[in-house]
């Protein structure tokens, strides 16, 4: 029996919500679900009653319920021990991302790791997939949820986001549905990030795409208002074009297709401090859902 399923249990009745726990433990809901399932596996019975009025224990939990609490007291003192053994203590670590939607899973997951370990330092960097990647790969960074890049650490991918053409509301294209190569290369282009590699950039080089660009900005919502004004086109990752709410553009799909992998990236876990290791547990309950046919893996050729 872990101590950590118990945990869940406990703060899952404190709430009344097994969704309210798992978010304040830094848990996906299916994630907390399983736990919940194997716990009562182990018991032999169920914990769990769900009602309109939220979660409440069983007669057969009620009855372990001080059993559970002491255990789970212990089970923290221990773990403060230790972690003060190993060095969690203190110290520093370092995240970031460039996509916007994952900014309040990941606020939640540091706020739950500062709550554990209030010594630790958590620094939230900024900055393009590839820029990120070359910290990680320099132990610059502990924890990176970026496109895929190749490099010496190790990644864990997430999700495919396919790369889509922003677009005015009222263009040709937009009543066409889609966007073409040579659309591209005909329709005035507003290149973000110039200087960058992105995976707008990545997407026309590997497909011989000459843009026509007639503007350039290093700022993504400035690019989006420009669309707006009727400037020209852009290339944008679908997972940021949904957090740009408008209704005078339009996120179309690209002839030929690109699915760009978003995933985690950190060093060696042989060369993580004890700090970011521990993080990295609680990352992975927190972003990782099981997802078929992928592993954890060193990063060795571009996404």
């Amino acid at each position: 029996m872990e101590s950590e399923k118990i945990s869940a249990l406990l703060r899952a009745l404190e709430l009344r919500s097994l969704s309210a726990a798992a978010e304040q433990l830094g848990l996906t809901p299916s994630g907390i679900s399983r736990m919940m399932a194997s716990l009562e596996s182990e018991m032999g019975f169920p914990l769990l009653i769900r009602s309109r009025e939220g979660l409440r224990a069983t007669k057969e939990c009620e009855q372990l319920l001080p059993q559970f609490s002491e255990l789970a007291a212990n089970a923290a003192r221990i773990r403060q021990t230790a972690d003060a053994l190993c060095g969690i203590d203190s110290g520093e670590i370092y995240v970031g991302t460039p996509y916007p939607a994952f900014f309040q899973k990941l606020s939640r997951l540091m706020a739950a790791f500062s709550s554990r370990f209030p010594g630790i330092h958590i620094g939230l960097l900024e900055g393009m997939s590839s820029e990120l990647a070359a910290r990680v790969e320099r132990r610059r960074a502990d924890f990176c949820i970026i496109s895929e890049r190749e490099g010496d650490f190790s990644w864990t991918p997430l999700l495919d986001d396919p790369l889509v053409a922003i677009v005015p509301k009222e263009h040709p294209l937009t009543h066409r549905g889609f966007v073409t190569a040579q659309d591209l290369a005909r329709e005035p282009f507003i290149m973000m990030h110039p200087e960058a590699d992105s995976d707008c950039l990545r997407y026309l080089k590997q497909n011989g795409i000459d843009p026509n660009v007639r503007f350039s900005c290093r700022d993504t919502y400035a690019a989006y208002h420009m669309v707006e004004a009727g400037l020209g086109i852009t290339l944008d990752n679908a997972i940021f074009a949904s957090r740009f709410q408008s209704a005078a553009v339009s996120a179309l799909p690209l002839r030929p297709a690109q699915n760009i992998t978003i995933g985690i990236a950190t060093p060696r876990r042989e060369l993580l401090s004890p700090a970011a290791m521990r993080f990295l547990s609680m990352a992975e309950n927190c972003f990782c859902e099981k997802r078929e046919g992928s592993s954890a893996h060193t990063a060795e050729s571009d996404g």
